[in-house]
C-alpha cells in the first residue's frame, strides 16, 4: 500500500472549513452537506490535494467516464456507478482530477451530527467505512438507481424547511442508504469470489513467507500483511470472513496453532522454545492461545498424542 507523507497534512475540524477547502457551496446545516454532482460543482472542485483529514463522514457516488481504478492491485471497469465511504480522520489524497460523468452525489456530515443517536452506534457496524478508497462499492445499474432514489429523498428533506422531524428523517434515510450499501457489498464479495480466492491464497502465502524468515520478530501482524497485499485491514478481514467464515485474525491464530502442533509432534523442543520460534515474547501467552484454540495446553496435547 502506498505510503502517504504526513509532512503537509491538513486537518479540518469543521464541516464548513472542509467545504471551503474543496470550493464547494456552503451547507444549509452546520453539520450536514448534501450535494448532487453537477458540471458547475466539478468545475470548482480542487484538481489535487496533499494529504488531508476531517472530523466528517463522507459518502460519495460517482460514475467515471474514462479509465479504471485499482481494487487492491486488481483493475476493474469503473464505468458503472461506484460508492466510496470515508470515516473521520481517514487520510484523503488525490492527484489530477479524473473525468467523471456529471451525476452522482456527495454527502458529508460531521461526527457530531450523529453523536448520541442510534446511527452513531449502527455506523460502527458498517466495515466499509474502514476500507481504502480503492476498495469502492461498484453498483449495478439497478442498484445505482435505488441508491440515487434514496439520495434524492435525503436531498429533498435537506432543502425542506427545518422542523422537529427533519433530523430524525435524515438520520433514518442515511441508515437506509448504508444498509443498502452493506447489502450491495455482500453481493460484490460473492460476485468477485475469484478475486477473494486469490486474496486468500496471497494471504496464506504471506503467512508461510513470514515463518520462512531466518529471524522471527513477533507473531504475524494483520496490518503488515494487509499493507503487503495493498488492501486495508478491514477489507482483508471482511473478504476472508465472507469467503471462509473466519476473520484474518482467526486465520493467523489457526496458522500458528498448526505450526505449533507440527513442532510439538515432530520435535523435542520445549514449549518455551516453540513459543519463541513462533514469535511469542512470553511463552505463557502462547500456551494461553493454544489452550483457547484446542482445549488443551501444549504439554497436554503432546502427551496425549505420544
Amino acid at each position: 500500500m502506498t505510503k502517504i507523507s504526513v509532512l503537509n497534512m491538513q486537518h479540518f475540524k469543521s464541516l464548513s472549513s472542509y467545504l471551503e477547502y474543496l470550493n464547494f457551496p456552503k451547507s444549509e446545516h452546520p453539520l450536514l452537506s448534501v450535494l448532487p454532482i453537477t458540471p458547475e460543482l466539478m468545475k470548482s472542485f480542487k484538481e489535487s490535494s496533499p494529504p488531508i483529514t476531517t472530523d466528517c463522514y463522507i459518502i460519495t457516488l460517482k460514475t467515471v467516464l474514462k479509465g479504471n481504478i485499482n481494487y487492491g492491485r486488481t483493475k476493474y471497469d469503473f464505468t458503472n456507478g461506484a460508492m466510496a465511504f470515508v470515516s473521520p480522520r481517514q487520510i484523503l489524497q488525490w492527484d489530477k482530477y479524473t473525468e467523471i460523468e456529471q451525476k452522482g452525489f456527495f454527502i458529508t456530515f460531521h461526527e457530531d451530527f450523529i453523536r448520541s443517536t442510534v446511527l452513531s452506534k449502527n455506523i460502527k457496524n458498517y466495515g466499509f467505512f474502514s476500507y481504502t478508497t480503492n476498495e469502492a462499492l461498484h453498483l449495478s445499474p439497478k442498484e445505482e438507481q435505488l441508491v440515487q432514489a434514496v439520495f434524492d429523498t435525503i436531498e429533498a428533506e435537506y432543502h425542506n424547511n427545518q422542523d422537529q422531524f427533519s433530523k430524525d428523517i435524515i438520520l433514518s434515510l442515511l441508515d437506509t442508504l448504508l444498509t443498502f450499501s452493506d447489502r450491495f457489498y455482500n453481493r460484490q464479495f460473492i460476485n468477485r469470489q475469484e478475486v477473494s480466492n486469490i486474496l486468500l491464497d496471497k494471504f496464506k502465502a504471506q503467512l508461510r513467507l513470514f515463518y520462512s524468515e531466518s529471524k522471527i520478530t513477533g507473531v504475524p501482524n494483520i496490518e503488515n500483511i494487509a499493507n503487503k497485499l495493498s488492501v486495508s485491514q478491514r477489507y482483508l478481514s471482511d473478504t476472508l470472513k465472507k469467503e471462509t467464515g473466519k476473520s484474518a485474525k482467526e486465520h493467523i491464530n489457526l496458522f500458528i496453532i498448526e505450526k505449533a502442533k507440527d513442532k510439538l509432534i515432530g520435535t523435542s523442543e520445549t514449549v518455551s522454545q516453540i513459543a519463541y520460534d513462533l514469535g511469542f515474547e512470553y511463552p505463557q501467552h502462547f500456551s494461553k492461545m493454544f489452550k483457547k484454540q484446542t482445549g488443551k495446553s501444549p504439554k497436554e496435547y503432546r502427551v496425549n498424542l505420544n
